[in-house]
């Protein structure tokens, strides 16, 4: 499919509102959709695409799930979906939903979520892709390249943040590949890439504590933990959550993993529960 075709053919372009840059990279969106479903999974998961667009994700994405669902908020779009696809949605493997992908319901079945992510709501997406880990066997997404590689860093890294965090708790994050921009139509101002968000088995509940020792540690990156935790209790209490995450109260919060935090969080949660 070429996307500048079929939007000279529809009189369509880009719309700046909507944050619409066109995926027109064909190896890009095999790639995706490799990642999104596995070859030894081919036929046998159910994907909801975030996104659609004009279809240049959704191609390749129904040759590999099980059946597909493709959200896109562009009312103008939804009929050139419907006249692409138009043999996939006769056949009842292509759902194609008018709709805002912060809102769509989806399964509560084991499931896969792919899309290009619009920059002004990428965190949004993001959190409600971890709300529904539950049953979401992986996300893969096209982000900023800042995005990915705050999504993908490690303790200690420059990027290493709350986002970084609050990801690898629920999910074990990696790159697919970086996207410049002359993939996409327009071409972007900013380099993309995309990452994979597989479904930890292990994933650490983003409880109110962990929340509040993740968020204070990042709140001011060259504190250590004594000052940035110092609203969270009193000094022996702050000691224990130390001593839990396997470091001293004189370390900074980016040395430490998701696991430390939520060590540290499980000594917080029970002191609150103990004083009540």
């Amino acid at each position: 499919m070429n996307v500048r075709d079929v939007l000279r053919r529809t009189g369509l372009a880009p719309k700046k509102s909507f944050g619409q840059n066109f995926l027109d990279a064909p190896a890009v969106c095999e790639a995706i959709a490799a990642a999104c479903v596995h070859d030894d999974e081919a036929g046998r998961l159910p994907v909801v695409e975030w996104g659609a667009g004009l279809g240049s994700l959704t191609e390749p994405l129904l040759a590999r799930a099980k059946s597909l669902v493709a959200v896109e908020r562009d009312r103008d779009l939804v009929p050139v979906l419907h006249e692409l696809f138009a043999e996939a949605v006769a056949a009842g493997t292509l759902t194609v939903v008018e709709g805002d992908a912060q809102v769509v319901p989806l399964p509560s079945e084991p499931f896969v979520l792919a899309g290009n992510l619009p920059y002004q709501i990428t965190g949004q997406l993001l959190r409600r892709a971890t709300e529904h880990r539950a049953h979401l066997v992986r996300a893969v997404f096209m982000v900023q390249l800042e995005v990915a590689d705050r999504l993908c860093a490690t303790p200690d890294d420059d990027a290493y943040g709350a986002l970084s965090v609050f990801a690898q708790a629920a999910f074990k994050v990696s790159r697919v590949r970086k996207v410049p921009p002359g993939a996409f139509v327009p071409p972007p101002r900013v380099h993309s890439a995309v990452v994979a968000l597989e479904a930890r088995v292990d994933a650490i509940d983003e409880t109110p504590a962990f929340q509040k020792v993740v968020s204070a540690a990042f709140a001011a990156r060259r504190k250590t933990l004594r000052n940035a935790w110092s609203g969270l209790g009193p000094r022996e209490l702050l000691e224990r959550m130390a001593i839990a995450a396997g470091t001293t109260l004189d370390a900074r919060g980016e040395i430490l993993s998701a696991d430390r935090f939520a060590a540290a969080a499980r000594v917080l949660e029970a002191a609150t529960a103990q004083a009540r």
